[in-house]
């Protein structure tokens, strides 16, 4: 029993840790950064600083059109939520987040009555409904938003640069419809310099 309990403790103890070879590490990286580069093509962001205000468009690219209409035309509530964080970019640092704001564009279709309902809210408050039978208006306002006011330039800081991170989500979450939905979803960035 004792030389049992001495082969065990020997086994767990004594094992060797190995390295990841350099190669391993190489291919990791070059993963990672072809991940990272795929999300932020799939999304085009545009920050835009005017009265006030920090205006942002944003647009998915990828080649969600077709997913999208076989999803809407199923009949169930499709939404995208686009979470859209303005960061201070701090040298040698984390990057501070400044501002948080949540929208989220929802649609059902009505097989009967080949009608498109529409949801926009904002951070929660809902700020836009509507009914209507135009697949291409539905597809372009679930996918694109054109300088959509979201934060206030009160607390930033002139001369400073700052960035827009989206991240996106779709509902449902099947990731062969949505093949960005599944684990992290979609990301981009933009940068920009706040002058007063």
């Amino acid at each position: 029993m004792k030389d049992q309990v001495n082969l065990l403790n020997s086994l767990i103890f004594n094992r060797s840790v190995q390295r990841p070879s350099k190669h391993f590490l190489c291919a990791l990286a070059l993963v990672l950064t072809t991940t990272i580069l795929q999300g932020a093509e799939g999304l085009r962001i545009t920050p835009l600083v005017r009265n006030g205000q920090v205006l942002v468009s944003f647009q998915l690219e990828n080649n969600t059109a077709e997913n999208l209409q076989e999803t809407i035309k199923s009949g169930l509530r499709t939404t995208i939520t686009y979470t859209v964080d303005l960061r201070l970019e701090v040298p040698s640092w984390i990057d501070r987040t400044i501002a948080t704001t949540v929208v989220s564009h929802s649609v059902q279709y009505d097989n009967l009555t080949r009608q498109h309902d529409i949801t926009r809210t904002i951070d929660g408050r809902l700020e836009q409904i509507d009914v209507t039978q135009d697949d291409l208006f539905v597809r372009q306002w679930l996918t694109s938003f054109q300088r959509v006011p979201l934060f206030d330039t009160n607390n930033l800081e002139p001369n400073r640069e700052y960035y827009v991170r989206v991240h996106v989500k779709a509902e449902p979450g099947n990731s062969s419809i949505w093949p960005w939905a599944g684990g992290l979803g979609l990301s981009g960035q933009a940068k920009f310099t706040f002058i007063r």
